[in-house]
C-alpha cells in the first residue's frame, strides 16, 4: 500500500478545511486535503452568500467554494477525493488510511462538518434553497414581512425564531410537544416577540409549485391535518456532527468535538475546525476562522520541532 508523508493533513474540503489548507500551505507546510465527495460541504446549499465580509454583491455557494479551491491549489496544497477509513497514531505521526493509500503527518485537522437533521418529508428536498432553509441568518433577510414557519423546539429553533421575528411579524413555530425544550428565558422572549406556537404538531409535507406556498401539519394527539400558508420554512431539528473517525475525542452534549481556543483537541497536533467543532455560532465566516487558527497553530508546532 502506498504511503505519503505530509506536514499537515486535513479531512474535509468544506470552507473550514480549505481555509486551513490555504493558511498552512502559504505558511510553508506540505499540506493535503482529503474528502470523499470533493470540495463543498454545506456551502453548496447556499444560493446567495451575502453576509461574508468583503464578498459583495452576493455570490453562489458553488462559485465561492470553487474560488476557495483555486486559491488552495495556488498556494501549493493538494486535494484528493478519497474515502478515509481510519485514523491512528503511530509515534509522533497521525496515520490516515484509505482503501489503497495511507497518509502520515504530525498534525491533523478534522473538518468533516455537520449535516442538518432533515424532516424527511415530501417537499423538503425539492424546495431546499427555494423557501426551505436551515439557517435563519443566511436566508432570513430574503423573506421580509413574509409568512415564515420555524420547525423545532430547542434553543436553536427558538433563538432563530426570535431573529426571524425582527424580519417578519408573521412567524409560527411548529413543535411536536406541548412545551418547548429550550431554556425558559429564550421561550419567554420568543413568545414576547409575537411568535405564534403550534403545539403537538409535526410537518407532514411542504407544498408549492416553484417555491414554498404552504405546509401540511398533523396534530399528534388528534391526528387532524391542516394546511398553513407559508413563504419560507426554517428547519432547526438538530445537527449531526460527522465524528465517526474520531469517536475517542471528548464531545459536548450535542456530539460536537471539544477544542481549546487554538482549535486543538486533547490530543496534541489533532485539531477540529468548522461545524464539527463545539462552538456557539456556525457560519461560513466562523468556519474559515477556525481553519485559519488551526493551521496557524500547526505551523507553530512544526516550526518548533525544526
Amino acid at each position: 500500500m502506498e504511503n505519503e508523508i505530509f506536514d499537515y493533513i486535513i479531512i474535509g474540503a468544506g470552507v473550514a478545511g480549505l481555509a486551513s489548507a490555504q493558511y498552512a500551505a502559504r505558511g510553508g507546510l506540505n499540506t493535503i486535503v482529503l474528502d470523499f465527495a470533493g470540495e463543498g460541504g454545506q456551502v453548496l446549499q447556499i444560493t446567495d452568500l451575502e453576509n461574508y465580509p468583503g464578498v459583495f454583491p452576493a455570490v453562489n455557494g458553488a462559485d465561492f467554494i470553487e474560488n476557495m479551491k483555486k486559491q488552495t491549489l495556488a498556494f501549493g496544497a493538494k486535494i484528493e477525493v478519497v474515502q478515509v477509513s481510519s485514523i491512528d497514531k503511530l509515534g509522533a505521526n497521525y496515520v490516515v488510511k484509505s482503501k489503497n493509500k495511507t497518509y502520515e503527518a504530525p498534525c491533523l485537522c478534522i473538518a468533516t462538518g455537520a449535516i442538518h437533521r432533515n424532516l424527511e418529508v415530501p417537499g423538503e428536498k425539492e424546495f431546499s434553497g427555494r423557501g426551505v432553509s436551515y439557517c435563519a441568518v443566511c436566508d432570513g433577510p430574503f423573506f421580509p414581512n413574509k409568512k415564515i414557519i420555524v420547525v423545532g423546539g430547542g434553543d436553536s429553533a427558538c433563538s432563530e425564531a426570535i431573529y426571524l421575528s425582527t424580519i417578519s411579524k408573521d412567524i409560527k413555530i411548529i413543535h411536536r410537544r406541548d412545551s418547548f425544550r429550550a431554556q425558559k428565558a429564550v421561550v419567554d422572549k420568543m413568545l414576547a416577540q409575537g411568535v405564534e406556537p403550534v403545539y403537538d404538531s409535526v410537518v407532514k409535507s411542504i407544498n408549492g409549485d416553484k417555491k414554498v406556498e404552504s405546509v401540511t401539519v398533523e396534530n399528534v394527539k388528534t391526528g387532524v391535518q391542516s394546511e398553513i400558508p407559508a413563504d419560507a420554512v426554517f428547519i432547526f431539528t438538530g445537527m449531526l456532527p460527522q465524528t465517526e473517525l474520531v469517536e475517542m475525542l471528548p464531545k459536548d452534549e450535542g456530539g460536537f468535538i471539544k477544542t481549546d481556543e487554538n482549535m486543538e483537541t486533547i490530543m496534541p497536533g489533532l485539531f477540529a475546525a468548522g461545524d464539527v467543532r463545539s462552538k456557539p455560532f456556525r457560519q461560513v465566516v466562523t468556519a474559515v476562522s477556525d481553519g485559519a487558527i488551526a493551521a496557524h497553530t500547526a505551523i507553530e508546532k512544526i516550526n518548533l520541532k525544526k
